[in-house]
């Protein structure tokens, strides 16, 4: 405001919206809007938990990252961060979006629906959290006598501890030490052109009527 900028633009960098998400970090913006006197315009990027340059770059990034591998997962597992269901049944659409992103990633790839499972991680405290679990899942699937699998997190723009300590960490001991054999995390978009790309082509749309 200082310096003139009177339309401000926030954009979560979460692709699936959620209460403790996107609308923490809008309200923490907003927060800081209420001690203005004079405020400037402000706009909330949407949710693309569903946008084609989101989903053609998550995608795009998997393909790569799977060509690299020296094995084909026998299984592929879209893993998303938990939150209760009490959140859910409150009217958050964060679950439903977080399946319909898992539905495009897999149709767009063309893997097979018997191949393909949708999970949440991170879950803590006593009540149910959305389920299926990820690091149950992972167990089961070793126990089955699954020996290569693959983990890809499609809600995490950019890598971080929970991704790298909690998914190619811990759920990759929880399957060699039930007997799987070749596991690998796919990275998330981080600062790729292609994570880049979605970022752009949000700006550029939420911005349009004002540049």
């Amino acid at each position: 405001m200082e310096k003139g900028c009177d339309r401000i633009l926030l954009v979560p960098l979460y692709p699936q919206y959620a209460a403790a998400t996107t609308a923490t970090a809008a309200d923490q913006a907003f927060r800081a809007l209420m001690k203005m006197r004079w405020q400037p315009a402000v706009r909330v990027a949407p949710s693309y938990h569903d946008d084609p340059v989101y989903i053609d770059a998550v995608a795009n990034a998997m393909r790569q990252d799977l060509a690299k591998l020296d094995f084909e997962p026998e299984m592929i597992i879209a893993t998303f961060h938990g939150m209760p269901q009490a959140y859910l049944e409150a009217g958050d659409p964060y679950h439903c979006q977080c399946q319909k992103t898992s539905r495009l990633l897999r149709a767009s790839l063309g893997w097979p629906e018997e191949k393909w499972l949708t999970t949440f991680q991170s879950r803590f405290g006593n009540d149910p959290w959305l389920q299926p679990y990820t690091d149950e899942t992972v167990k089961r699937l070793a126990a089955e006598g699954v020996k290569r699998l693959a983990l890809v997190a499609p809600g995490f723009s950019a890598d971080c501890l929970e991704t790298l300590e909690e998914l190619d960490g811990e759920n990759r001991h929880y399957f060699e030490g039930g007997g799987g054999e070749k596991f690998a995390y796919l990275p998330a978009l981080n600062d790729s052109d292609e994570g880049i790309r979605v970022i752009e082509a949000v700006v550029r749309r939420e911005l349009q009527g004002w540049i």
